[in-house]
């Protein structure tokens, strides 16, 4: 079966490591060796760049640090390269002189040396006329970057070993499973399982002395939905109810982001907090794909700073396709966090190949919106109309502006929108929205690379697809006095959202210490639908912990390996995974074993 996008990624970057390293938990102990391996991936970092990832001070990186910098270096764009030849080639003979040559290195973006621009001109003058043939030359650092590629994986494919021992192991359930055998797993004691962990484990031989490893092992039944919880409280029908919409969308380096929001109650109450995925199709029968993806709010009292904000409380209960929290709330202002935890939000492979239409020319020359884009930018307008009117305001349009391009729209522009495009109230329709959109394809003369742009954004593939967003809806249930919700900001609020994971974990699970290091501690919380933990260093120096969940069963980690490490500094906590059934009709087992990698 073909592989996605996220594992072949993973996959290129074992055998990329593993190419230039004897086993991925070495680390990289300079600058020289993270250009090499990023170099061996197919890509060209500048010096600025490598400044950045390896900042002066910088001892060593390991293999997750290498896949980060992997996702946001991007792979050398050879087109690009032929565009900017071609732009200095001024008699279009396909031939660049030496002059020429030293022009383009030395003007502009990382100038180079003459010894530098020597050496290249001797390895790209293939004729030896004293000429460069950059297609050729563009041809070669393809294919270079290619065969390095493809020789890498060939070794890691070949020597099974190789595999074995790398951080990123890919889930073997992580493509069409084997269905579990329930007969087997069912009702076996974790210490069952555990032993069994313990025969087969591929840990380094370093840290397989039970002194100094963990194991934790739990058995989850086959996806029950509790249908009836909330219908129970009939009278939440009589209760004061509000609701807003919000979408996560997935970046280029896997950080998931989504507005945030601010809730006020105005007198303390009995309250009902859900969250759902928004399902957009309409057809009953074909419901969105996205409707999978878990969802959760976590509550949070006091300001905006990560410092002063604490955890009251978060959606832990699911019913049907919400998860819920009922309590009571104290009067006041609090801040809302939605959270996935990306397990069933990833990462999916572009195919370039098939781009879908955009935008048509009819007989009399005129431009128009094809179908399916227009039914691409109506799930849109459904997206970002926030309180779900029909109608976009300012306010609203912004969040999408911010989101597509970074920018905002003034007054004096949304007065100039009201003017062209299709309002009411002073708000703009969807008929208005598709104008707009169908205006920015005219002022382009067709050319759809801004608009495909904005799609990317919001989530798209090019096969207007939503791939790579989730949106969803907050209701809130309020027993006295109306609540108010409004959105706070786009913001992936990544350290607070962090802090607010990891106590919602540490509050619930109970702490157990790595066997020899009494100062690590590792939380295991178990909730209806998932498994999270985190990992406490407590002790003055970082650790670096090996996770394996190899012995996992129909299981999906947020990590999207089996095998890494994490590297947890001195006195911090850190997420270290959440795990979630990868067919939610069948049962799963959760097997993980944690060890300290001695320091090198």
């Amino acid at each position: 079966m073909e592989r996605s996008e996220e594992e072949s990624f993973y996959l290129t970057c074992r055998a990329v490591y593993l190419s230039l390293f004897r086993s991925s938990l070495a680390y990289m102990t300079s600058r020289e060796q993270l250009c090499t391996v990023l170099q061996q991936a197919g890509r060209n970092p500048s010096q600025r760049a490598l400044e950045k990832y390896w900042p002066t001070g910088t001892k060593k990186l390991n293999f997750d640090d290498f896949c980060e910098i992997l996702k946001k270096e991007k792979q050398a764009d050879t087109d690009q390269l032929l565009r900017i030849f071609k732009k200095f080639d001024l008699n279009g003979d396909g031939h660049l002189s030496h002059d020429e040559l030293s022009v383009i290195l030395t003007s502009s973006g990382e100038k180079m040396s003459a010894e530098e621009i020597d050496e290249i001109f001797s390895i790209a003058d293939v004729n030896k006329d004293g000429k460069l043939d950059y297609t050729e030359f563009c041809r070669l650092v393809g294919s270079t970057a290619q065969q390095c590629q493809a020789a890498a994986l060939e070794k890691l494919q070949v020597d099974a070993k190789l595999m074995k021992q790398s951080f990123g192991s890919q889930m073997e359930t992580t493509s069409q499973p084997k269905p579990p055998n329930s007969e087997a797993l069912h009702g076996v004691e974790p210490e069952t399982l555990q032993k069994k962990d313990n025969r087969s484990s591929s840990r380094p031989s370093s840290a397989r002395s039970r002194r100094s490893s963990s194991s934790t092992a739990i058995t989850m039944g086959s996806g029950s939905i509790s249908s009836g919880r909330l219908a129970e409280h009939k009278s939440l029908q009589d209760w004061h109810h509000t609701c807003l919409r919000g979408c996560f969308f997935l970046e280029e380096d896997g950080t998931i982001v989504s507005l945030q929001y601010r809730l006020h109650i105005p007198v303390t109450s009995s309250v009902c907090l859900t969250m759902r995925p928004l399902n957009l199709s309409q057809d009953a029968d074909k419901p969105s794909p996205w409707m999978c993806v878990d969802t959760a709010l976590f509550v949070m009292k006091g300001s905006e700073s990560k410092e002063d904000s604490n955890l009251v409380c978060f959606t832990e209960s699911r019913e049907k396709d919400r998860f819920v929290w009922k309590g009571e709330l104290s009067a006041g202002s609090y801040l809302l966090l939605p959270f996935t935890t990306g397990c069933r939000l990833k990462r999916t492979r572009k195919d370039a190949n098939k781009m879908a239409k955009l935008v048509n020319r009819t007989q009399s020359g005129d431009l128009e919106l094809t179908k399916e884009f227009k039914a691409a930018l109506s799930d849109i307008f459904e997206v970002i109309d926030l309180d779900g009117s029909g109608l976009l305001s300012l306010e609203e349009y912004n969040f999408f502006e911010q989101r597509t391009s970074g920018e905002k729209c003034d007054e004096d522009a949304w007065a100039i929108c009201k003017e062209n495009f299709d309002t009411q109230k002073n708000e703009l329709t969807k008929q208005g929205f598709l104008e707009l959109n169908l205006m920015e394809a005219n002022d382009r003369e067709g050319d759809d690379t801004d608009l495909w742009l904005t799609l990317e954004a919001m989530g798209y593939n090019h096969r207007l697809e939503m791939v790579e967003s989730c949106p969803f809806a907050i209701d809130v249930y309020c027993l006295d006095g109306k609540a108010t919700l409004r959105a706070a900001h786009l913001d992936s609020g990544i350290r607070m959202l962090n802090s607010a994971v990891q106590r919602s974990i540490t509050s619930k699970a109970e702490a157990r210490s790595l066997k020899g290091h009494e100062n690590v501690l590792v939380y295991t919380y178990k909730g209806e639908t998932r498994i999270s933990s985190v990992i406490a260093n407590k002790s003055n120096q970082k650790v670096t912990v090996h996770i394996n969940n190899e012995q996992s069963r129909n299981c999906v980690s947020s990590r999207g390996m089996s095998v890494f490490a994490v590297e947890v500094p001195a006195r911090t906590k850190m997420v270290c995974q959440h795990v979630m059934a990868l067919i939610e009709q069948q049962e799963w087992t959760y097997n993980c074993t944690e060890s300290i990698i001695p320091s090198l």
